[in-house]
């Protein structure tokens, strides 16, 4: 037995412990209930009253950020899934519940984000209806695609919980199975986040010349699979600084050049895309140039901050590697989705209201201050003995 499945079987996670109500996690409660109040608006005066939606959007930051961006977080379980079961890459399973807990709610949250936007929320049952399906809508695969793999996450993270009020028999009888629901997890994030690409190639000329490609799938691929590594170094380097736990600089470093290879991937297929396309002029005056060129100083910038292998053994240089690279992935994705994407010509603009900006402030602080509570009360981080330090 390999040494991540026995530490699997054992108890080899804990609950952090003290106090939830902590500054941090008020601020974040606060943010919430704002959100909250905004919400009610919303269902119950409509679209109008909280948002700057119109005729000429099909869309807002309710998408852009809350879900195209928000699943892109949730990819940290993705990742580190295929590294430590499908390739069986023992070193990273202590990552394993924490990414697990990420992509639960970055999942979640994004698919409660997409009932704010729908118009006709209650309809939202629909597209599980075969009568009412559209079998060649890509976005009928990406809704299907998302909430199951939402429920995949909470079978995934189901032995902590279980492990935490002990069960012990049904845990163990999860654990057999749990390899099928692994599987899956490594499959639908494939699927939906390459689908996320294909959703954008069908608009056609609404979309700059600068992010408009055949190859967007594998665009939205590559930058989920960053983005999913990102989130865990950064998560790791956080959780680490805040509770006061030993740095996983090691564990850490090997991502790190697996890190660097997406991305440096990532920039060579842009350029080479451009190129191909006969688009490679756009960038020295387009119109949404000054967006390309940020996004890739961004994402160069990372990149180049991990090439010497020294700077992959400090944890600072990691996380502010992760952070450039996460931000490079941000933003991508947003200038995709909404700032080089003009769905409609004539008298339509959109800018975000400040309600709209507070719900999808509230989205991310309900996931920070449900992370908090997760992870001081059920076994999700990693064990730590006094004789490792």
């Amino acid at each position: 037995m390999s040494s991540h499945v026995k530490e699997h079987h054992g108890h080899e996670h804990q609950p952090l412990g003290g106090r939830v109500l902590t500054l941090p996690f008020l601020i974040c409660a606060t943010l919430v209930a704002i959100a909250g109040v905004i919400l009610f608006q919303r269902y119950t005066q409509g679209l109008a009253a909280a948002s700057n939606l119109n005729d000429g959007y099909p869309w807002g930051i309710w998408v852009a950020i809350d879900v195209v961006i928000g699943s892109a977080f949730g990819c940290a379980g993705y990742v580190i899934a295929l590294l430590c079961y499908i390739l069986n890459r023992g070193e990273y399973h202590p990552l394993v519940r924490p990414a697990v807990l990420a992509s639960l709610f970055g999942y979640g949250l994004a698919g409660l984000a997409v009932l704010v936007d729908l118009g006709r929320y209650w309809n939202f049952y629909h597209m599980m209806l075969p009568w009412y399906a559209q079998p060649n809508s890509v976005m009928l695969e990406v809704g299907l695609c998302v909430a199951t793999y939402t429920l995949v996450l909470v079978v995934e993270f189901a032995p902590a919980f279980l492990e935490r009020v002990g069960i012990e028999g049904l845990r163990a009888k999860l654990n057999k199975v749990l390899w099928v629901f692994i599987a899956l997890g490594v499959l639908l994030p494939t699927m939906h986040q390459s689908s996320l690409g294909t959703m954008m190639v069908i608009v056609g000329h609404k979309l700059s010349p600068l992010w408009q490609s055949q190859m967007l799938p594998v665009f939205f691929l590559l930058t989920a699979i960053l983005m999913g590594f990102a989130i865990v170094v950064w998560e790791s380097v956080m959780a680490s600084l805040n509770f006061r736990r030993p740095m996983e600089t090691p564990v850490l470093s090997k991502l790190s050049g697996l890190m660097l290879v997406v991305a440096s991937l990532f920039v060579v297929l842009r350029f080479v895309d451009l190129i191909v396309r006969g688009q490679i002029g756009q960038i020295f005056g387009g119109p949404q140039s000054g967006w390309f060129i940020a996004e890739m100083v961004l994402m160069i910038s990372g990149l180049a901050l991990l090439i010497p292998k020294a700077n992959r053994n400090r944890s600072r240089a990691l996380f502010l590697a992760a952070s450039l690279l996460l931000a490079a992935g941000i933003l991508y994705r947003l200038n995709v989705y909404l700032i080089g994407f003009t769905p409609a010509v004539g008298p339509w603009h959109y800018f975000p209201s400040v309600k709209e900006i507070m719900i999808t402030v509230g989205v991310f602080a309900l996931e920070i201050a449900l992370y908090l509570l997760f992870v001081k009360k059920l076994p999700v981080m990693h064990a730590v003995h006094p004789e490792h330090g």
